[in-house]
């Protein structure tokens, strides 16, 4: 900010002039002026917030906070002593995403975050309340899918691998001295006691990931907003983003955490008994045993309906703070799942003589299942955003609103490759090169297969990104020349600039890469299952009495997917356990949940936690608090980035009086660019158009550098009255009186830089409070 005060005292005995807007004064008493500052991506300290070393927390905690500067704590005791200049404050909430080392375990919840933006992705739609819920649903019958695979894929590494194939070979546990104890004939060896054994490593899992989301669960959804009643026309203006209850969402995440876990500690119920029912149902099978069996299939079935059941439910609640929490059903469901679970590894582990493990655990159906259905809901789902996007087209719409399934198919094939990375190279370690155990199930090796091809179109996609970025280059050389026409040209300086303005609109091709990705995703997904299923055989046995060709590419697909399966994996494992140890690390990742993770917990439960349902209500109750504590108090908002959306956010969440007495600040703000194109039912043109009519004033400064801030591109008059005319970058050209030495490219950083900030800001303040001027140096 210090850069910021230094460029606005040239201007600042000097009354901004005020554009032509809809943006007005509110006549009265001068008060004091609050500037709320809100980081963005990466976060910050308070220090560098407030461009000063003696910074005080005024409320809040150690994972977010509202800091002033020591000599401001008191402001409002003595306003005479501010010489016309606001009082500055800084919101930190970067530890809600970048904190201790526990969070590096997030990383394991890729699929299930990238799942849940999906349901956020919805078109705009009109009178359509029916479609809506069925987008909602599907989305949340995809994130159940996940679970099951993850818990599935453990089920195969620990169940199939380790305890029944490894564990029942005479070579492959010869190898591992570690499975002694589970082939040496005593009473452990038997199969259904081997498999009641490993059963507790997938239900570790479960109860982790049911741990890691009760956790976060009591400290970010547990956090009440301010309680007011809906305006009557709130339904209606565009966004759901200003309901009451939108950031309150623990009653959804409750129930669906208890659906989640159940199905996870059915899936290992099923994956224990089911080997074991079908040795009882053999001719001449023990009686009890086989009614044992089949009762115990009926209870499975039983919880599973059950479970689908819940997540049918209606989802959130949002025009009331829902306190209930449905705690019998929270309660019982993963407690009956757990009780089943109990009877199924004592069924499993009773003694059977003459049973004995041979070739695989009925994977193939499991997996080859799971992959139909995920398939299938999202051609559904992409039914369904057609139908929405058809009633309220909007052109700026990613993928014309078929974001959402794109985004499902991709969390799925994530998933996928996760699963079977862990399969693949557990069952090589296992077996080493003796080929003494069948292996994983044969759909991961043709779904492993299909990952060469898939890269090789994602190479030539990012070739023909590349040449593309490389003609508007060529184009950005001119325009960079007439932008700096007063200056002596240097060729070195030219191409710079004109490359960081070319790169920086890559970030709009993103929904062309999704695309393609996705379809090709789920056309050579369907190719590889169709194949396990017709033929039962890896791709390399398939091809085997065809052509040499033909054969020798099968060979090479199989072998170069399973080995850039491991390596994905391996270098997931070992970036996870670097994040563990080192803090910037922590932080890189801290980065990818600050975009990811802003929404909350609509889809699956176990998806890293909403910071937004954190960090929004603090700054509503910051504003509302500090605005009503003295008639006439009103103040900036000013966010940076991401922390302009949370800005945004908390504007839709004050009253309409509230609103009116709040002018908002953007810069470097991804509102339209990503928000608006991504998630277009929320962050829309109808939605910012309305915030804009509802705050007092909203100016947006953004750069043709930056690769994630940008216009807000409201229509009509309203555009120019928002976005400022893109600011030069850099500020200077060559060296100048005022630039020494040469000017950094900014691209989206440091903003407070540019004098147009300073500006701004005066104009804003201006706007809010006619009788005083604008921030004035200090002495």
């Amino acid at each position: 900010m210090g850069r910021a005060r230094r460029h606005a005292s040239t201007n600042s005995e000097d009354t901004a002039p005020r554009p032509p807007d809809t943006c007005g004064p509110d006549a009265g008493e001068a008060r004091i002026a609050l500037e709320l500052l809100v980081h963005g991506v990466g976060g910050t300290t308070p220090q560098q917030m407030l461009d000063d070393p003696r910074t005080e927390r005024i409320t809040g905690d150690d994972t977010a906070a509202v800091f002033r500067r020591a000599d401001d704590v008191d402001a409002e005791s003595r306003p005479g002593d501010l010489r016309g200049r606001p009082v500055p404050e800084a919101y930190v909430w970067c530890n809600l995403t970048s904190g201790n080392s526990a969070r590096a375990l997030w990383l394991l919840l890729l699929p299930f975050m990238v799942v849940n933006l999906a349901h956020w992705m919805r078109p705009a739609a009109r009178d359509r309340a029916r479609t809506v819920r069925l987008y909602g649903l599907l989305v949340r019958l995809a994130g159940l899918s996940l679970t099951v695979l993850l818990v599935a894929a453990a089920c195969e590494v620990a169940l199939d691998l380790t305890a029944w194939q490894c564990a029942g070979t005479d070579g492959c546990a010869g190898r591992h001295s570690w499975l002694g104890f589970l082939s040496d004939g005593g009473w452990w060896s038997g199969p259904g006691r081997r498999l009641a054994l490993a059963a507790v490593v997938p239900t570790a899992l479960t109860g982790l990931l049911w741990y890691l989301s009760r956790r976060t669960w009591s400290a970010y959804e547990s956090q009440q907003p301010m309680s007011r009643r809906p305006e009557p026309d709130e339904a209606a203006d565009g966004t759901a983003l200003g309901r009451p209850g939108f950031w309150y969402g623990r009653r959804l995440v409750a129930r669906l955490r208890a659906a989640h876990t159940a199905a996870g500690l059915l899936t290992v119920a099923a994956a224990a008994g089911s080997a074991a029912a079908r040795f009882d149902r053999r001719p001449g099978g023990p009686p009890l045993l086989d009614v044992l069996g089949w009762a115990l299939d009926a209870a499975l079935a039983t919880g599973a309906a059950a479970v689908v059941w819940v997540v049918c439910r209606r989802g959130r609640t949002e025009n009331r703070l829902d306190h209930q929490l449905d705690t019998h059903l929270v309660r019982r469901l993963p407690l009956a799942a757990l009780a089943l679970l109990v009877l199924t590894l004592v069924y499993a582990g009773w003694e059977r003589p003459g049973w004995q493990s041979a070739g695989r655990l009925p994977g193939d159906a499991t997996f080859g299942a799971i992959a139909l259905l995920q398939g299938l809901t999202a051609v559904t789902l992409a039914v369904v955003a057609h139908l929405l996007h058809r009633t309220a087209p909007d052109p700026r719409a990613a993928m014309r609103g078929l974001g959402g399934p794109a985004v499902v198919m991709l969390a799925c094939a994530l998933g996928g490759v996760m699963s079977g990375g862990v399969s693949q190279r557990v069952a090589d370690w296992l077996d080493g090169t003796g080929a003494s155990i069948p292996g994983p199930p044969v759909l991961l090796t043709w779904q492993a297969s299909v990952i060469p091809p898939l890269l090789v179109l994602l190479l030539l996609l990012l070739g023909l990104l590349a040449r593309r970025a490389w003609l508007l280059r060529r184009a950005e050389l001119v325009a960079v020349e007439a932008d700096y026409a007063d200056e002596p040209h240097d060729l070195v300086r030219t191409r710079r600039i004109a490359s960081t303005r070319a790169m920086a609109t890559l970030t709009d091709r993103a929904p062309l890469v999704v695309a393609v990705t996705a379809a090709a995703t789920l056309l050579l997904g369907a190719g590889a299952l169709a194949g396990a299923l017709t033929t039962g055989d890896t791709p390399s046995e398939t091809a085997a009495g065809t052509y040499a060709v033909v054969h020798g590419a099968a060979q090479t697909a199989q072998a170069l997917g399973s080995w850039l399966i491991g390596f994905g994996f391996i270098l997931f494992v070992t970036w996870g356990r670097r994040a563990y140890k080192d803090a910037s690390a922590r932080r890189t990742i801290g980065i990818l949940w600050d975009v990811g993770t802003f929404w909350p917990r609509a889809a699956h439960p176990f998806a890293p936690p909403c910071y937004a349902e954190r960090a929004v209500p603090d700054l509503t109750w910051r504003i509302a608090t500090w605005t009503r504590a003295e008639e006439g108090r009103r103040l900036v908002l000013s966010g940076h980035s991401q922390g302009s959306v949370l800005a945004a956010a908390a504007a839709w969440q004050l009253t309409p009086a509230d609103r009116k007495r709040v002018a908002l600040l953007t810069y470097g703000s991804p509102l339209e660019r990503l928000y608006g194109r991504w998630f277009p039912a929320h962050f829309g043109p109808d939605a910012l158009a309305s915030l804009h009519a509802e705050v007092d004033c909203w100016r947006n400064l953004y750069r043709r550098t930056d690769p994630i801030g940008g216009p807000v591109r409201l229509p009509g008059d309203a555009g120019p009255a928002v976005d400022r005319e893109a600011l030069r970058d850099p500020l200077a050209y060559g060296r100048t009186a005022e630039h020494p030495l040469p000017a950094p490219i900014h691209g989206h950083s440091d903003y407070q830089a540019d004098p147009a900030f300073a500006e701004e800001r005066e104009r804003l303040l201006g706007r809010l409070y006619p009788e005083v001027p604008g921030q004035r140096p200090e002495s």
